[in-house]
Protein backbone atom coordinates (compact mmCIF):
# COMPACT_ATOMS: atom_id res chain seq x y z
CA UNK A 1 0.00 0.00 0.00
CA UNK A 2 1.19 3.47 -0.82
CA UNK A 3 1.72 5.70 2.17
CA UNK A 4 0.31 9.16 1.61
CA UNK A 5 3.30 11.29 2.44
CA UNK A 6 4.56 14.66 1.35
CA UNK A 7 7.99 15.12 2.86
CA UNK A 8 11.04 17.28 2.67
CA UNK A 9 14.43 16.75 4.25
CA UNK A 10 16.39 19.32 6.20
CA UNK A 11 20.08 18.53 6.55
CA UNK A 12 21.30 18.90 10.10
CA UNK A 13 24.78 18.21 11.21
CA UNK A 14 23.54 14.97 12.76
CA UNK A 15 19.98 14.47 13.95
CA UNK A 16 16.69 16.35 14.11
CA UNK A 17 14.31 16.26 17.04
CA UNK A 18 10.60 16.99 16.77
CA UNK A 19 8.74 18.13 19.86
CA UNK A 20 5.76 16.14 21.10
CA UNK A 21 4.57 18.48 23.79
CA UNK A 22 2.01 17.51 26.39
CA UNK A 23 -1.37 19.21 26.00
CA UNK A 24 -1.60 22.34 28.13
CA UNK A 25 -3.95 22.13 31.07
CA UNK A 26 -6.19 24.82 29.64
CA UNK A 27 -6.91 22.67 26.56
CA UNK A 28 -8.04 19.61 28.46
CA UNK A 29 -11.51 21.06 29.06
CA UNK A 30 -12.13 21.17 25.32
CA UNK A 31 -12.12 17.80 23.59
CA UNK A 32 -11.46 17.95 19.85
CA UNK A 33 -14.39 16.63 17.84
CA UNK A 34 -12.54 13.60 16.50
CA UNK A 35 -15.70 12.27 14.85
CA UNK A 36 -15.18 14.97 12.20
CA UNK A 37 -11.66 13.68 11.40
CA UNK A 38 -11.79 10.86 8.84
CA UNK A 39 -9.49 8.26 7.39
CA UNK A 40 -9.46 8.47 3.59
CA UNK A 41 -9.08 5.07 1.89
CA UNK A 42 -7.99 5.68 -1.71
CA UNK A 43 -8.81 2.87 -4.15
CA UNK A 44 -7.76 1.76 -7.61
CA UNK A 45 -9.97 0.42 -10.40
CA UNK A 46 -10.17 -3.02 -8.75
CA UNK A 47 -11.46 -1.51 -5.52
CA UNK A 48 -8.20 -2.17 -3.66
CA UNK A 49 -6.98 0.43 -1.19
CA UNK A 50 -3.54 1.60 -2.32
CA UNK A 51 -3.17 4.77 -0.24
CA UNK A 52 -4.52 6.40 2.90
CA UNK A 53 -4.65 9.92 4.20
CA UNK A 54 -6.62 12.12 6.55
CA UNK A 55 -9.38 14.67 6.01
CA UNK A 56 -11.79 16.69 8.13
CA UNK A 57 -15.44 17.56 7.64
CA UNK A 58 -16.42 21.23 7.70
CA UNK A 59 -20.15 21.12 6.88
CA UNK A 60 -23.02 18.82 7.93
CA UNK A 61 -23.71 18.21 4.25
CA UNK A 62 -20.37 16.46 3.84
CA UNK A 63 -17.87 19.08 2.68
CA UNK A 64 -14.43 17.73 3.53
CA UNK A 65 -10.93 19.24 3.29
CA UNK A 66 -7.75 17.29 2.62
CA UNK A 67 -4.46 17.55 0.72
CA UNK A 68 -4.62 17.35 -3.03
CA UNK A 69 -1.83 14.78 -3.15
CA UNK A 70 -4.05 12.34 -1.21
CA UNK A 71 -6.29 12.17 -4.30
CA UNK A 72 -3.57 11.32 -6.82
CA UNK A 73 -4.53 8.31 -9.01
CA UNK A 74 -7.77 7.76 -7.08
CA UNK A 75 -10.53 5.89 -8.89
CA UNK A 76 -12.71 5.98 -5.78
CA UNK A 77 -12.32 7.10 -2.16
CA UNK A 78 -14.10 6.10 1.02
CA UNK A 79 -14.16 8.29 4.11
CA UNK A 80 -13.95 6.10 7.20
CA UNK A 81 -15.37 7.83 10.27
CA UNK A 82 -14.10 7.36 13.80
CA UNK A 83 -16.94 4.94 14.62
CA UNK A 84 -15.95 2.69 11.69
CA UNK A 85 -18.80 3.69 9.38
CA UNK A 86 -17.96 4.79 5.85
CA UNK A 87 -19.15 7.43 3.41
CA UNK A 88 -18.14 7.34 -0.25
CA UNK A 89 -16.70 10.44 -1.92
CA UNK A 90 -19.15 11.77 -4.54
CA UNK A 91 -16.60 14.02 -6.20
CA UNK A 92 -14.39 17.07 -5.91
CA UNK A 93 -15.57 20.64 -5.29
CA UNK A 94 -12.27 22.52 -5.62
CA UNK A 95 -8.58 21.79 -6.10
CA UNK A 96 -5.37 23.77 -5.80
CA UNK A 97 -2.43 21.65 -6.88
CA UNK A 98 0.22 24.25 -6.05
CA UNK A 99 -0.99 24.87 -2.49
CA UNK A 100 -1.85 21.16 -2.24
CA UNK A 101 -5.42 21.23 -0.99
CA UNK A 102 -8.68 19.77 -2.18
CA UNK A 103 -12.29 20.18 -1.08
CA UNK A 104 -14.38 17.09 -1.67
CA UNK A 105 -18.02 16.09 -1.19
CA UNK A 106 -19.16 13.05 0.75
CA UNK A 107 -22.36 11.16 0.06
CA UNK A 108 -24.87 10.96 2.89
CA UNK A 109 -25.07 13.02 6.03
CA UNK A 110 -25.61 14.87 8.19
CA UNK A 111 -22.05 14.78 9.50
CA UNK A 112 -20.27 16.05 12.57
CA UNK A 113 -17.95 18.97 11.79
CA UNK A 114 -14.94 20.98 12.90
CA UNK A 115 -15.08 24.77 13.13
CA UNK A 116 -12.65 26.78 11.02
CA UNK A 117 -10.51 29.40 12.74
CA UNK A 118 -8.55 32.40 11.50
CA UNK A 119 -5.00 31.48 10.53
CA UNK A 120 -4.10 35.15 10.04
CA UNK A 121 -4.11 35.42 13.83
CA UNK A 122 -1.56 32.60 14.28
CA UNK A 123 1.54 33.77 16.11
CA UNK A 124 4.86 32.33 17.24
CA UNK A 125 4.57 30.01 20.25
CA UNK A 126 0.79 29.67 19.99
CA UNK A 127 -0.39 26.22 21.04
CA UNK A 128 -1.43 23.90 18.21
CA UNK A 129 -2.46 20.25 17.94
CA UNK A 130 -2.47 17.98 14.89
CA UNK A 131 -4.83 15.05 14.26
CA UNK A 132 -4.48 12.25 11.77
CA UNK A 133 -4.55 8.56 10.99
CA UNK A 134 -1.04 7.16 11.12
CA UNK A 135 -0.48 4.86 8.14
CA UNK A 136 1.49 2.27 10.09
CA UNK A 137 -1.41 1.86 12.53
CA UNK A 138 -4.08 1.55 9.83
CA UNK A 139 -5.58 -1.93 9.44
CA UNK A 140 -6.33 -2.97 5.89
CA UNK A 141 -9.52 -4.97 5.40
CA UNK A 142 -11.16 -6.46 2.28
CA UNK A 143 -12.37 -3.45 0.33
CA UNK A 144 -11.48 -0.92 2.99
CA UNK A 145 -9.41 0.26 5.95
CA UNK A 146 -9.81 1.04 9.65
CA UNK A 147 -7.77 3.16 12.00
CA UNK A 148 -7.87 5.42 15.02
CA UNK A 149 -7.17 9.13 15.31
CA UNK A 150 -3.79 10.09 16.76
CA UNK A 151 -3.32 13.54 18.28
CA UNK A 152 0.01 15.31 18.73
CA UNK A 153 0.77 18.59 20.46
CA UNK A 154 3.18 21.44 20.03
CA UNK A 155 3.47 25.11 19.25
CA UNK A 156 3.97 27.40 16.27
CA UNK A 157 7.57 28.24 15.40
CA UNK A 158 6.61 30.76 12.75
CA UNK A 159 4.54 31.49 9.66
CA UNK A 160 6.81 31.87 6.65
CA UNK A 161 6.97 31.30 2.89
CA UNK A 162 8.92 28.23 1.88
CA UNK A 163 9.72 27.24 -1.71
CA UNK A 164 7.33 29.76 -3.21
CA UNK A 165 7.12 33.39 -2.05
CA UNK A 166 3.40 33.89 -2.76
CA UNK A 167 2.09 31.77 0.12
CA UNK A 168 3.23 30.74 3.57
CA UNK A 169 3.15 27.70 5.85
CA UNK A 170 2.65 27.38 9.57
CA UNK A 171 5.84 25.81 10.94
CA UNK A 172 4.93 23.70 13.95
CA UNK A 173 6.51 21.42 16.52
CA UNK A 174 3.32 19.30 16.56
CA UNK A 175 4.57 16.20 14.76
CA UNK A 176 2.89 14.92 11.59
CA UNK A 177 3.43 11.25 10.81
CA UNK A 178 2.92 9.47 7.47
CA UNK A 179 -0.84 9.38 6.96
CA UNK A 180 -1.47 12.74 8.64
CA UNK A 181 -1.57 14.41 5.22
CA UNK A 182 -4.78 16.42 4.96
CA UNK A 183 -5.51 16.36 8.67
CA UNK A 184 -6.49 19.37 10.78
CA UNK A 185 -4.14 21.48 12.86
CA UNK A 186 -6.20 23.16 15.57
CA UNK A 187 -5.67 25.99 18.02
CA UNK A 188 -6.41 26.17 21.74
CA UNK A 189 -10.13 26.55 21.01
CA UNK A 190 -9.99 23.49 18.73
CA UNK A 191 -10.67 25.60 15.66
CA UNK A 192 -8.83 24.54 12.50
CA UNK A 193 -6.00 26.94 11.66
CA UNK A 194 -4.04 24.72 9.29
CA UNK A 195 -3.98 21.72 6.99
CA UNK A 196 -1.17 19.23 7.76
CA UNK A 197 0.76 19.20 4.49
CA UNK A 198 4.48 18.53 4.82
CA UNK A 199 6.16 16.18 7.25
CA UNK A 200 9.84 15.44 7.30
CA UNK A 201 12.62 14.41 9.56
CA UNK A 202 12.61 17.79 11.19
CA UNK A 203 9.82 19.97 9.81
CA UNK A 204 6.05 19.92 10.09
CA UNK A 205 4.31 22.40 7.82
CA UNK A 206 0.61 23.22 7.76
CA UNK A 207 -1.10 25.24 5.05
CA UNK A 208 -2.96 28.12 6.73
CA UNK A 209 -6.69 27.46 6.59
CA UNK A 210 -7.45 30.96 5.30
CA UNK A 211 -6.15 29.87 1.87
CA UNK A 212 -8.90 27.22 1.85
CA UNK A 213 -11.86 29.07 3.36
CA UNK A 214 -12.90 31.11 0.26
CA UNK A 215 -13.72 27.88 -1.61
CA UNK A 216 -15.65 25.99 1.09
CA UNK A 217 -19.06 26.96 -0.30
CA UNK A 218 -18.43 25.75 -3.87
CA UNK A 219 -21.10 23.32 -5.00
CA UNK A 220 -20.27 22.07 -8.50
CA UNK A 221 -19.07 18.46 -8.21
CA UNK A 222 -16.20 17.34 -10.44
CA UNK A 223 -15.93 13.54 -10.92
CA UNK A 224 -12.73 11.90 -9.69
CA UNK A 225 -12.18 10.51 -13.18
CA UNK A 226 -11.90 14.02 -14.61
CA UNK A 227 -9.35 14.94 -11.94
CA UNK A 228 -7.24 11.89 -12.82
CA UNK A 229 -7.39 12.83 -16.51
CA UNK A 230 -6.29 16.40 -15.78
CA UNK A 231 -3.45 15.09 -13.63
CA UNK A 232 -1.75 13.44 -16.61
CA UNK A 233 -0.21 16.79 -17.59
CA UNK A 234 0.24 18.17 -14.09
CA UNK A 235 3.75 19.13 -12.97
CA UNK A 236 2.57 19.14 -9.37
CA UNK A 237 1.32 15.57 -9.60
CA UNK A 238 4.63 14.46 -11.10
CA UNK A 239 6.27 16.17 -8.15
CA UNK A 240 4.05 14.40 -5.61
CA UNK A 241 4.85 11.06 -7.24
CA UNK A 242 8.57 11.83 -7.18
CA UNK A 243 8.32 12.93 -3.56
CA UNK A 244 6.61 9.67 -2.67
CA UNK A 245 9.21 7.60 -4.53
CA UNK A 246 12.04 9.43 -2.78
CA UNK A 247 10.83 9.62 0.81
CA UNK A 248 8.36 6.76 1.20
CA UNK A 249 9.78 4.13 -1.14
CA UNK A 250 13.46 5.06 -0.89
CA UNK A 251 13.83 4.96 -4.69
CA UNK A 252 15.99 7.95 -5.68
CA UNK A 253 16.35 6.82 -9.29
CA UNK A 254 12.58 6.72 -9.76
CA UNK A 255 12.28 10.10 -8.04
CA UNK A 256 14.99 11.60 -10.26
CA UNK A 257 13.05 10.48 -13.33
CA UNK A 258 9.94 12.33 -12.12
CA UNK A 259 11.86 15.47 -11.17
CA UNK A 260 13.74 15.60 -14.47
CA UNK A 261 10.45 15.22 -16.36
CA UNK A 262 9.14 18.24 -14.48
CA UNK A 263 12.25 20.28 -15.24
CA UNK A 264 11.96 19.48 -18.94
CA UNK A 265 8.51 21.11 -18.80
CA UNK A 266 9.44 23.90 -16.40
CA UNK A 267 13.12 24.53 -15.53
CA UNK A 268 11.97 26.98 -12.86
CA UNK A 269 10.05 24.45 -10.74
CA UNK A 270 11.86 25.16 -7.48
CA UNK A 271 10.80 22.11 -5.49
CA UNK A 272 11.90 19.75 -8.27
CA UNK A 273 15.43 21.16 -7.97
CA UNK A 274 15.28 20.96 -4.18
CA UNK A 275 14.25 17.32 -4.05
CA UNK A 276 16.48 16.39 -6.98
CA UNK A 277 19.31 17.53 -4.71
CA UNK A 278 18.03 15.17 -2.01
CA UNK A 279 17.88 12.30 -4.53
CA UNK A 280 21.47 13.00 -5.60
CA UNK A 281 22.49 13.02 -1.95
CA UNK A 282 20.85 9.64 -1.38
CA UNK A 283 22.97 8.28 -4.25
CA UNK A 284 26.17 9.77 -2.83
CA UNK A 285 26.52 12.29 -5.68
CA UNK A 286 27.90 15.14 -3.58
CA UNK A 287 28.85 17.63 -6.31
CA UNK A 288 25.50 17.24 -8.07
CA UNK A 289 23.73 17.70 -4.74
CA UNK A 290 25.47 21.01 -4.06
CA UNK A 291 24.79 22.27 -7.59
CA UNK A 292 21.06 21.57 -7.28
CA UNK A 293 20.85 23.28 -3.89
CA UNK A 294 22.72 26.25 -5.36
CA UNK A 295 20.23 26.38 -8.25
CA UNK A 296 17.37 26.23 -5.78
CA UNK A 297 18.74 29.13 -3.73
CA UNK A 298 19.50 31.11 -6.88
CA UNK A 299 15.85 30.74 -7.94
CA UNK A 300 14.52 31.53 -4.48
CA UNK A 301 17.07 33.16 -2.16
CA UNK A 302 14.43 33.18 0.62
CA UNK A 303 13.89 29.41 0.85
CA UNK A 304 15.06 28.63 4.44
CA UNK A 305 15.35 24.83 4.14
CA UNK A 306 17.31 25.06 0.88
CA UNK A 307 19.71 27.56 2.45
CA UNK A 308 20.16 25.33 5.50
CA UNK A 309 20.74 22.21 3.40
CA UNK A 310 23.22 24.04 1.19
CA UNK A 311 24.99 25.22 4.33
CA UNK A 312 25.10 21.64 5.58
CA UNK A 313 26.88 20.50 2.45
CA UNK A 314 29.31 23.42 2.55
CA UNK A 315 30.01 22.39 6.16
CA UNK A 316 30.71 18.80 5.13
CA UNK A 317 33.12 19.99 2.43
CA UNK A 318 35.01 22.23 4.88
CA UNK A 319 33.72 25.54 3.53
CA UNK A 320 32.91 26.94 6.97
CA UNK A 321 32.55 30.61 6.06
CA UNK A 322 30.11 29.75 3.25
CA UNK A 323 28.26 27.35 5.55
CA UNK A 324 27.89 29.97 8.29
CA UNK A 325 26.64 32.53 5.77
CA UNK A 326 23.97 30.14 4.45
CA UNK A 327 22.83 29.14 7.94
CA UNK A 328 22.73 32.77 9.04
CA UNK A 329 20.53 33.72 6.07
CA UNK A 330 18.18 30.83 6.87
CA UNK A 331 17.90 32.03 10.48
CA UNK A 332 17.26 35.60 9.38
CA UNK A 333 14.34 34.38 7.26
CA UNK A 334 13.05 31.92 9.87
CA UNK A 335 14.30 32.97 13.33
CA UNK A 336 13.07 29.82 15.10
CA UNK A 337 14.57 27.37 12.60
CA UNK A 338 15.88 24.81 15.09
CA UNK A 339 18.23 22.94 12.79
CA UNK A 340 19.68 26.06 11.19
CA UNK A 341 20.29 27.57 14.64
CA UNK A 342 22.16 24.46 15.75
CA UNK A 343 24.07 24.18 12.48
CA UNK A 344 25.03 27.86 12.60
CA UNK A 345 26.40 27.31 16.09
CA UNK A 346 28.45 24.38 14.81
CA UNK A 347 29.85 26.34 11.87
CA UNK A 348 30.73 29.37 13.99
CA UNK A 349 32.48 27.12 16.49
CA UNK A 350 34.56 25.65 13.65
CA UNK A 351 35.49 29.21 12.72
CA UNK A 352 36.68 29.84 16.28
CA UNK A 353 33.75 32.14 17.07
CA UNK A 354 32.49 30.45 20.22
CA UNK A 355 31.11 33.64 21.74
CA UNK A 356 28.96 34.14 18.65
CA UNK A 357 28.00 30.46 18.43
CA UNK A 358 26.71 30.00 21.97
CA UNK A 359 23.68 32.36 21.77
CA UNK A 360 22.39 30.58 18.65
CA UNK A 361 22.73 27.23 20.40
CA UNK A 362 21.05 28.57 23.53
CA UNK A 363 18.11 29.69 21.42
CA UNK A 364 17.85 26.28 19.73
CA UNK A 365 17.79 24.58 23.12
CA UNK A 366 15.26 27.03 24.54
CA UNK A 367 12.94 26.01 21.68
CA UNK A 368 13.65 22.29 22.01
CA UNK A 369 15.46 21.19 25.19
CA UNK A 370 15.52 17.61 23.85
CA UNK A 371 17.46 18.47 20.67
CA UNK A 372 20.44 16.17 21.18
CA UNK A 373 22.60 17.54 18.39
CA UNK A 374 22.27 21.09 19.70
CA UNK A 375 23.52 19.87 23.10
CA UNK A 376 26.48 18.24 21.33
CA UNK A 377 27.25 21.45 19.42
CA UNK A 378 26.94 23.40 22.66
CA UNK A 379 29.40 21.00 24.28
CA UNK A 380 31.85 21.65 21.45
CA UNK A 381 31.52 25.41 21.82
CA UNK A 382 31.92 25.28 25.61
CA UNK A 383 34.89 22.93 25.23
CA UNK A 384 36.60 25.27 22.77
CA UNK A 385 35.99 28.15 25.19
CA UNK A 386 37.55 26.12 28.05
CA UNK A 387 34.25 26.12 29.91
CA UNK A 388 34.66 22.50 30.92
CA UNK A 389 31.89 22.23 33.51
CA UNK A 390 29.27 23.48 31.05
CA UNK A 391 30.79 21.43 28.25
CA UNK A 392 30.55 18.25 30.32
CA UNK A 393 26.89 18.96 31.13
CA UNK A 394 26.08 19.53 27.47
CA UNK A 395 27.90 16.38 26.34
CA UNK A 396 26.25 14.22 28.99
CA UNK A 397 22.83 15.49 27.95
CA UNK A 398 23.65 14.80 24.31
CA UNK A 399 24.58 11.21 25.16
CA UNK A 400 21.36 10.80 27.16
CA UNK A 401 19.49 11.87 24.02
CA UNK A 402 21.29 9.39 21.79
CA UNK A 403 24.09 11.54 20.33
CA UNK A 404 27.04 9.30 21.16
CA UNK A 405 29.93 10.35 18.90
CA UNK A 406 33.63 9.56 19.10
CA UNK A 407 34.60 13.23 19.04
CA UNK A 408 32.42 13.86 22.09
CA UNK A 409 34.20 11.17 24.08
CA UNK A 410 37.64 12.34 22.95
CA UNK A 411 36.79 15.82 24.19
CA UNK A 412 35.56 14.41 27.49
CA UNK A 413 38.80 12.40 27.71
CA UNK A 414 40.87 15.52 27.12
CA UNK A 415 38.95 17.52 29.74
CA UNK A 416 39.39 14.75 32.30
CA UNK A 417 43.12 14.57 31.61
CA UNK A 418 43.51 18.33 32.02
CA UNK A 419 41.54 18.26 35.26
CA UNK A 420 43.50 15.28 36.64
CA UNK A 421 40.46 12.96 36.60
CA UNK A 422 42.43 9.90 35.54
CA UNK A 423 39.76 7.29 36.23
CA UNK A 424 37.16 9.27 34.27
CA UNK A 425 39.66 9.68 31.44
CA UNK A 426 40.24 5.93 31.38
CA UNK A 427 36.47 5.32 31.26
CA UNK A 428 36.22 7.57 28.21
CA UNK A 429 38.91 5.54 26.43
CA UNK A 430 36.95 2.38 27.20
CA UNK A 431 33.79 3.96 25.75
CA UNK A 432 35.71 5.00 22.63
CA UNK A 433 36.85 1.41 22.16
CA UNK A 434 33.29 0.14 22.54
CA UNK A 435 32.29 2.44 19.69
CA UNK A 436 35.45 1.78 17.66
CA UNK A 437 37.26 -1.37 18.87
CA UNK A 438 40.14 -0.85 16.43
CA UNK A 439 40.87 2.74 17.44
CA UNK A 440 44.65 2.64 17.70
CA UNK A 441 45.02 5.94 19.52
CA UNK A 442 42.65 4.84 22.27
CA UNK A 443 44.34 1.42 22.51
CA UNK A 444 47.75 3.05 22.82
CA UNK A 445 46.64 5.49 25.52
CA UNK A 446 44.83 2.79 27.47
CA UNK A 447 47.87 0.49 27.41
CA UNK A 448 50.01 3.39 28.58
CA UNK A 449 47.68 3.94 31.55
CA UNK A 450 47.44 0.19 32.33
CA UNK A 451 50.75 -1.38 31.33
CA UNK A 452 50.82 -5.15 31.03
CA UNK A 453 53.16 -6.64 33.74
Amino acid sequence: MRKTIFARIVVIIAFAAAVLAAPPRESLAYEVNKSAVVLLAVKDASGKVFSTGTGFIVSPEGTLVTNYHVLVDAVSIDAVLEDGSTAPVKGVLHTDRAKDFAIIKLAGGPFSTLELGDSDRAREFDYVSALGYLTEETQMEPGGAQGSVLQTYGFILGVHPQAYPDFSYIYSTAEFGPGFSGGPVVDRQNKVVGLATVEGRSINLALPINYVKPFIKESKIIPLGKIVEEDKDSKEVLYYKGNFALYALGEPDTAMNYFNRILEKDPGFVLAHYDLAVAYREKGMFEETVKEYEKTVQMNPRFPEALSNLGGHYFMSGKMAEAAAAFKKAVQLYPNFLQALSNLGAALNKLGKQDEAIPYLEKALSLDPEFGMAHYNMGNARFAANQFTDARKAYNKAVDLGVDLLSLHWNLYEMNVKEGRDKDAEKELEIILKIDPENQEALRKLRKKSPVP
